[in-house]
């Protein structure tokens, strides 16, 4: 597993919650073989590991809410102990060591999210979710070629919109950013309303002025929330980064929406998929691929502000994987 006590001590993003069904799911987060099942009572993380003789559980079977190794056959309950060893004879007991190695695991706003250490606090807050005006669309998985602080960064930069996205979430002829102020209260870390011109805010084709406010809530978890002024409309966007492994990450999103797009979910994923397959050239090349917490190593802008705040935080968290 990649060490980082910071990240170990956070809830992650494994995977959507309707990739895991019966079937074994086998993942890798922070660099460790994971494996997902589906019971009658919920979903359920392990190592991908038999303690037996280290087969992958993945490889094996759900039989009456257990995990059942593919090797020689022994049965693992949800919560990680072995209720049966075909080998023993009749009457042997089992052996107090034969167990799972089981990890907290959680279904929430359509993902699965696993926790490596002991939780000491939920999953982000959204109270979009509780919300019945509000309609949910699942996004991902997306593999990219590059570590979580950059992604999570590109998502927070606003300057790049009228660049990368142009034509859709930004224009070659309003490309300035106005000053806006960055707030840290408590645990709570975000910026004021930003007003950005879009061509195609949405994917609908009309072109508007809209306010972005950013949000930070963990290393790996940020947010932005799109306004529309004049009708008060409202879209969120929750991206959540899988480290997968000292290189690569998946990436995640939530998209929330107050108002009738007028598109399908399955328009509305495309959306973003177009939209994330233009920024996935530009992060997986950037230099260097460890994001510098050292504000002078880079040169930045007052547009710039809800980066350096991300910058600053993942610095007073101790975060290392993906850092310099």
């Amino acid at each position: 597993m990649m060490k980082d006590e910071a990240l170990l001590q956070q809830w992650m993003v494994a995977c959507r919650a309707s990739d895991v069904t019966e079937e074994p799911l086998q993942l890798v987060v922070m660099g460790e073989r994971v494996v997902l099942f589906r019971t009658s009572t919920g979903i359920a993380a392990f190592k991908d590991l038999c303690i037996h003789r280290g087969a992958a559980l993945s490889h094996g079977k759900v039989v009456n809410d257990c995990l059942v190794c593919p090797y020689h056959g022994w049965e693992y309950e949800q919560e990680g102990g072995c209720v049966h060893i075909p080998q023993l004879p009749e009457g042997r007991a089992i052996p107090k060591k034969a167990k799972a190695i089981t990890y907290a695991c959680e279904e929430k706003y359509g993902l699965v999210w696993v926790h490596f250490g002991t939780p000491t606090s939920n999953i982000l807050d959204l109270p979009e979710y509780q919300d019945a005006t509000y309609h949910h669309v699942v996004w991902g998985n997306n593999q990219v070629h590059a570590k979580p602080p950059r992604i999570i960064e590109n998502f927070l930069d606003v300057g790049h919109l009228a660049v990368v996205h142009e034509g859709f979430l930004g224009d070659e002829e309003h490309q300035e950013i106005p000053d806006y102020k960055v707030h840290k209260e408590e645990n709570r870390i975000y910026s004021n309303e930003i007003a950005i011109f879009q061509p195609d805010p949405d994917g609908s084709g009309q072109a508007k002025y809209v306010y972005y406010t950013y949000e930070i809530f963990s290393p790996l978890s940020v947010r932005f929330i799109k306004r529309e002024p004049e009708t008060n409309q409202k879209m969120s966007i929750l991206l959540t980064v899988r480290p997968q492994t000292e290189e690569t990450s998946v990436a995640y999103g939530l998209l929330s929406f107050n108002y009738d797009t007028g598109q399908t979910d399955e328009e509305i994923v495309r959306f973003q998929d177009m939209i994330f397959n233009q920024d996935k050239p530009i992060v997986e090349n950037q230099k260097p691929e460890d994001l510098p917490l050292d504000l002078q190593v880079e040169l930045s802008l007052v547009c710039d502000r809800v980066s350096i705040a991300y910058r600053q935080y993942l610095r007073q968290m101790g975060v290392e994987l993906g850092t310099n």
